[in-house]
């Protein structure tokens, strides 16, 4: 199992569109992208359901971690290899608890660092800060500085820029010390996809000699 969160973090848009989610994804895993996390906002569990076993079993073909975003119940129905909690998702140490101590779990720490500090001791698997830059999906969500990632070095965990990428400002991230980039416009948004996601996902490959 794909265990390692690094490089391109794609997240899926919400989409009833299930045939076009799945190319959008295959896309994005052609292109370089490393994890996939489902995110649906929607309250329809059949859909969810059935687009989260399709997007597992997509990522198993590729070699690619499968996140769940927020639903631990779903992780577990469609074999994911995580899940990934906001502040009001739920409890890390209960969802190690029901995933097993193989299961890759991301905690969101928005802007703070002691939220990071708390999640790492909870059992996270890695951290996530943002909004690093301003974000369309959330218009709303608190600046992230792009110093956290310095500073949560400390943890030893890998850390998750998200909020506004794109393949014209990733590069900050990354130089922040970033070790994953979680994309959704700048990546699912673009007319070609796969071109976005090998742009973003080049940026964490070193510079040929």
């Amino acid at each position: 199992m794909p265990n390692r969160i690094e490089g391109l973090y794609a997240v899926t848009p919400d989409s009833d569109d299930s045939e076009r989610l799945l190319e959008l994804a295959a896309a994005a895993l052609e292109g370089g992208a490393r994890v996939l996390q489902y995110r649906d906002k929607s309250r329809n569990p059949a859909r969810r359901l059935w687009q989260a076993n399709l997007l597992a079993s997509l990522c198993r073909s590729r070699g690619a971690a499968f996140i769940v975003n927020d639903d631990v119940q779903l992780a577990l129905a469609v074999g994911a290899d995580g899940v990934h909690l906001g502040r009001d998702d739920g409890d890390i140490a209960a969802a190690r608890a029901r995933l097993g101590p193989a299961a890759i779990i991301g905690a969101s720490c928005y802007d703070q660092l002691a939220l990071a500090r708390r999640a790492a001791a909870a059992g996270a698997s890695y951290v996530a800060f943002g909004a690093v830059f301003p974000s369309r999906t959330k218009p709303g969500a608190v600046a992230a500085p792009l110093s956290l990632f310095a500073e949560a070095a400390e943890l030893k965990l890998p850390r998750v820029a998200i909020g506004g990428i794109t393949a014209a400002n990733a590069g900050q991230a990354v130089q922040a010390g970033a070790d994953a980039i979680a994309v959704i416009g700048g990546l699912f948004e673009q007319l070609d996809p796969a071109a976005a996601a090998r742009e973003l996902a080049a940026m964490f490959r070193p510079a040929a000699e």
